[in-house]
């Protein structure tokens, strides 16, 4: 029986990809977030996620900021990217560049400006999986795609060769359990399930996900896997102790973006300099205060 791939179980660290108002990326920055995910022991590291900004980057700065990935990671911990566009044969370009450059496991969003079926994503999946050995993982994110995978779709994808986990928004109602328990009736034993969306992540990890796949992670690795640690224990009590010290930082993602906080906050702990790509817009300094608030209570 084919077993879970290691880097779709745990705390998925998913890093800032730091750029200038160009799209050029910024290597070194981008290894300084990169080193200390590393030196945190997270379970893997998300390149070129939605928090990594992956779809206001070329292709070429794509390569570019695998490479400097693989080069600080150094095969340490396994490091996904993400392969997600508009167009099939790009997406299978940029898995091939991904799995050249030396990435161990792949995540894909059904991007598209045309709403897509249910069968055109399978298909793009199907041709994007088939273009490399590695893993896949569905990258279900309606929020930004417009898309929503059916249980259907799910479980059809997970019989594919090397579509092997999925990333899932948070549960309708919070029913984790429920939504889980769906889902791997559905799908094979060593499909992976794990969940964004950082403020309910606990929850999901305490109802049996096998993933985090976590924003904060990717700047704050340290209390973000002590977390992802006593939730997947099952330790009810230690992740509301520790959940509790995140609610400042939740409640400002939940306002104004995860993704906008975070280039903030990365700037106040002196690690990136880099705005949000344009027409995304920097936090005004009354939010930047309250930022440096939230994250003054967790280890840096």
């Amino acid at each position: 029986m084919p077993t879970t791939p290691p880097a779709f179980t745990g705390l998925s660290a998913f890093p800032l990809t730091p750029a200038n108002e160009a799209g050029r990326v910024d290597t070194d920055a981008l290894q300084r977030l990169i080193a200390r995910i590393v030196e945190a022991r997270a379970d893997s590291i998300g390149l070129l996620g939605s928090t990594g900004t992956y779809m206001y980057l070329s292709r070429e700065e794509r390569r570019r900021a695998v490479a400097a990935a693989v080069e600080c990671v150094g095969g340490r911990i396994p490091l996904i990217v993400g392969v997600g566009t508009l167009r099939t044969d790009e997406a299978q370009a940029l898995a091939r560049d991904a799995a050249s450059a030396g990435a161990q496991a792949l995540l894909l969003a059904p991007v598209s400006y045309t709403p897509l079926t249910q069968d055109e994503v399978f298909q793009h999946f199907k041709a994007v999986a088939s273009a490399t050995e590695l893993p896949l993982a569905i990258y279900n994110n309606p929020s930004t795609t417009h898309f929503s995978f059916s249980d259907e779709l799910i479980g059809r994808l997970s019989q594919l060769p090397n579509i092997s986990a999925i990333k899932m928004p948070l549960a309708r109602g919070s029913d984790f359990s429920g939504e889980i328990a769906r889902l791997r009736a559905a799908t094979p034993a060593s499909f992976a399930i794990g969940y964004s969306g950082d403020w309910e992540c606990p929850h999901a990890l305490l109802a049996g996900a096998d993933c985090w796949y976590s924003v904060v992670g990717g700047l704050l690795p340290k209390p973000a896997l002590a977390l992802t640690r006593a939730a997947m224990a099952g330790d009810a009590a230690e992740t509301a102790r520790l959940d509790a010290l995140f609610h400042p930082l939740w409640a400002l993602f939940k306002a104004h973006g995860s993704l906008r906080v975070i280039y903030a906050a990365a700037e106040i702990m002196g690690l990136s300099t880099a705005k949000p790509p344009l027409p995304i817009q920097p936090l005004g300094l009354e939010t930047t205060r309250d930022i440096e608030a939230a994250i003054a209570g967790l280890e840096a």
